[in-house]
């Protein structure tokens, strides 16, 4: 499972790699994924070695390998020299904001995924402003979904660890304004703070509730709250 950026940095390493015979710069691939820093770059050639698709050799300047390529469902050769012929198929997303703008989940040409909107981490500790700046898309089980829009958030921290919600998971949501007590919800904090905890309403008061005794439940009057989705399913990456 690679998310948009992921798969295009990939495809992008790859094709500099067949044209050149060596690795791109960091400072390269950040300008040909439109990123803002390198840190970005740091973080998804981290996540592709995870996965196994790329092996950075650390004791050689811009030495990275690619050990595999997904390709429509398959595994295509990867290059280790130059050649040519390899054109990258970027597909281009709109970038979109958090608040309001969340994209209708577009089906894949088998039929049994979605892509639904990645965005940044979102705190299962302390609230955090959503990051926005990228534009990922992750695939996910069309089962999973049902109906209405959807998008995915990345966990960080612990406080939801007793609801089996753990730091690094990718939280997916479906867009609602509205949720039952005792749901999981994403909830936004005066216009800027995003936070994933467990709904409890008190008169006029919300309550967002932590899954770790570690943390306190946070307790505000309802208008400084705004429900902006509620959690239908995780991934996990082993």
């Amino acid at each position: 499972m690679l998310t948009r950026k992921q798969h295009q940095l990939l495809l992008y390493i790859d094709d500099h790699l067949r044209r050149t015979g060596y690795s791109p710069s960091f400072d390269e691939m950040k300008d040909a994924l439109e990123l803002r820093s390198k840190s970005g770059i740091h973080r998804l050639i981290s996540a592709l070695e995870e996965r196994g698709f790329l092996r950075r050799h650390h004791h050689r300047a811009r030495a990275l390998e690619v050990l595999r390529l997904p390709h429509m469902g398959t595994e295509a050769p990867a290059a280790s020299s130059a050649g040519t012929g390899f054109v990258p198929a970027v597909i281009s997303q709109p970038q979109t904001e958090l608040e309001g703008a969340f994209s209708e989940a577009s089906v894949a040409n088998d039929r049994q995924t979605v892509t639904i909107p990645l965005y940044g981490r979102i705190a299962a500790g302390l609230p955090i402003e959503a990051m926005q700046d990228d534009s990922d898309r992750i695939e996910v089980p069309i089962s999973l979904l049902g109906t209405g829009e959807h998008y995915a958030l990345t966990v960080a921290g612990d406080s939801m660890i007793k609801a089996g919600i753990l730091d690094g998971d990718i939280a997916i949501i479906r867009r609602r304004e509205t949720a039952e007590n005792g749901q999981i919800i994403v909830a936004l904090i005066d216009g800027q703070e995003v936070t994933l905890k467990k709904l409890r309403r008190r008169g006029s008061m919300i309550a967002l509730e932590a899954a770790n005794r570690d943390y306190e439940t946070r307790i505000f009057p309802a208008e400084r709250v705004h429900i902006q989705g509620r959690l239908v399913a995780l991934f996990r990456q082993y």
